[in-house]
């Protein structure tokens, strides 16, 4: 066999590769259109490490359907994460181009510029890991999912996923886990707090009464009455 035709032989090997792991991406978001995902990529990631200290560990999560998430919680979520969720078609490429300009002035990354789609499809199926590749997939099951889910879909996914704490997991188990109440009952302050710390939530999980996150928590309220959410 030439040095050629092995070439050719293992391109193909990782094309068809490729292809399988984009056909089996798309058959999970397909199935995710009508039925709820027990767990995300994240969440396993969590796990392990918690794990690694304490090998009884769990996390805290519990799924709840989107007419039972308070709309003081969608607000909030909308206003601190993705005022543009409605309009755009999973990418925010305003909200990209600012984060890109802030990040290069200040010579690191200190904004992220993702919407809710994109911040779901990593958390469902991708590593914490910033990598070239990691974007481009990121990227790519946004497209599926903008093309396959409803925009409320969406949302209540993400309502469900998104880390909220140290091991804790969705709407339900943050809103009991800091206000010992179901997310229904959230009121508009509760809510905007609870959407203040999405951006670093082990960290404001321990540190509940930063500034930065009761200033961030009182803009967030003075602009969710505007807010519009699927």
């Amino acid at each position: 066999m030439s040095g050629r035709t092995l070439t050719l032989r293992i391109l193909l090997a990782i094309a068809g590769f490729v292809m399988l792991y984009q056909l089996w991406l798309l058959g999970h978001v397909w199935w995710w259109v009508d039925h709820n995902p027990e767990s995300s990529a994240f969440m396993e990631e969590r796990l392990e490490v918690l794990q690694q200290d304490n090998p009884d560990a769990e996390l805290r999560h519990r799924w709840v359907a989107y007419n039972q998430i308070s709309p003081n919680l969608k607000r909030a979520l909308i206003v601190s994460e993705d005022a543009k969720f409605l309009d755009h078609d999973g990418f925010d490429w305003e909200g990209i181009q600012t984060a890109w300009e802030k990040n290069l002035k200040k010579g690191k990354i200190v904004a992220g510029g993702s919407t809710i789609s994109q911040q779901l499809a990593k958390n469902l199926f991708l590593s914490g890991k910033r990598t070239p590749w990691r974007k481009m997939e990121e990227a790519l099951i946004t497209v599926m999912m903008e093309q396959m889910m409803s925009k409320r879909r969406i949302f209540e996914i993400y309502l469900n996923v998104i880390e909220w704490g140290n091991g804790v997991f969705g709407a339900e188990a943050a809103s009991r886990h800091y206000f010992r109440k179901s997310v229904r009952n959230l009121s508009v302050d509760e809510a905007a707090r609870l959407a203040a710390m999405v951006p670093n939530p082990r960290y404001f999980d321990d540190h509940r009464q930063d500034r930065k996150l009761l200033r961030k928590a009182r803009i967030i309220q003075r602009r969710m009455y505007y807010a519009e959410y699927p």
